[in-house]
């Protein structure tokens, strides 16, 4: 694991006291030249990078957070993003945000450029943690969505299973048996919401294996339905993995001649705010996208000041949010 360079790592390479790093660093002029240089030859040999935090801690420079989303397309993604901007900004804080396109690639740069522009990142990660942990070369992490083990990170958990559970529920009370579910198409593994999904279609004794896959657009949605309904033309419902694929779903329903709600009952995830403006209002397991955002912002101000993390497990909880196409 890589090891961020401290402070009292070049103090102790140099002979020097933090303060007289602290000097020599800064150019105060209090120290006398060789001195000076020893610890800057100590710096350059450690790779020390000073954090900007750190700095702005004595010289009121603003704290930079690096915000990785996999596309600024995606709503979701954006409204996430407005929280963290809106946080950031209360603190006077400054965000980058990346896009790595949804690839592990891209992602791979963004973290080799990340690291010389920010104090602390926050985001959607892809990578194994250990070789996260490598790109970031010691910065302080909050990971969304996904389970945290390094020390100096941390994590926001979205907890869906209830709100999935109170999706079927609502589905099952008006009658639905053949309910079918459209997942993500860009994970080699089964998503999580489709756990949540088996889970609570096994709890009313229903069949939870008319599950296709979605590209996270709108016409992957509406492909994905269109294949789904021709292996399964019995079903009279169907969950999908986020919003924009269920926009996507209400289209192809369309298209193909059925009714929403009447024929085929649609409810995504996320609850987006553009699920207000589509006919019929789309039907969420909801999300507080702002909440999210602005929570991993407080944990990257947790992180760096060094304070110890709330012993609770950090989690957004998503509720069922009924609007017409359920």
């Amino acid at each position: 694991m890589s090891k961020r360079v401290t402070i009292n790592d070049v103090a102790e390479a140099a002979g020097v006291s933090r303060q007289t790093v602290s000097r020599a660093l800064n150019d105060k002029g209090e120290i006398d030249g060789s001195t000076k240089q020893r610890v800057l030859d100590a710096a350059r040999d450690l790779g020390y990078r000073p954090s900007r935090f750190a700095r702005g801690l004595v010289r009121q420079d603003s704290t930079t957070i690096g915000l990785v989303i996999p596309d600024l397309l995606n709503p979701f993604f954006t409204e996430v993003a407005a929280g963290a901007l809106e946080a950031a900004r209360a603190r006077g804080w400054h965000v980058i945000v990346y896009d790595t396109a949804d690839s592990i690639d891209e992602e791979r740069g963004t973290l080799e450029v990340v690291v010389a522009q920010v104090d602390a990142v926050v985001g959607y990660f892809s990578l194994d943690e250990a070789e996260l942990d490598g790109h970031l070369k010691g910065i302080p992490a909050v990971l969304i969505g996904r389970e945290h083990s390094t020390p100096r990170f941390s994590s926001i958990r979205v907890e869906g299973a209830t709100g999935v559970r109170e999706a079927v529920d609502h589905l099952v009370t008006r009658g639905h048996r053949q309910i079918g579910m459209l997942d993500h198409a860009g994970r080699a593994e089964p998503s999580i919401r489709r756990t949540w999904f088996a889970d609570a279609m096994t709890a009313h004794g229903l069949n939870a294996e008319a599950v296709g896959n979605a590209v996270q657009s709108v016409d992957g949605g509406a492909e994905a339905l269109t294949n789904l309904l021709s292996g399964h033309p019995d079903l009279t419902a169907v969950f999908t993995f986020n919003d924009i694929i269920a926009i996507g779903a209400l289209r192809a329903a369309r298209q193909l001649g059925r009714a929403v709600p009447a024929d085929l009952a649609v409810i995504g995830f996320d609850g987006l705010q553009l699920g207000t403006v589509v006919h019929p209002a789309l039907t969420s397991v909801a999300l507080d996208t702002a909440r999210v955002g602005a929570l991993a912002i407080e944990q990257a101000g947790r992180l760096l000041a060094g304070d110890t993390l709330p012993g609770e497990e950090l989690q957004v909880n998503a509720v069922l949010l009924v609007r017409e196409s359920a």
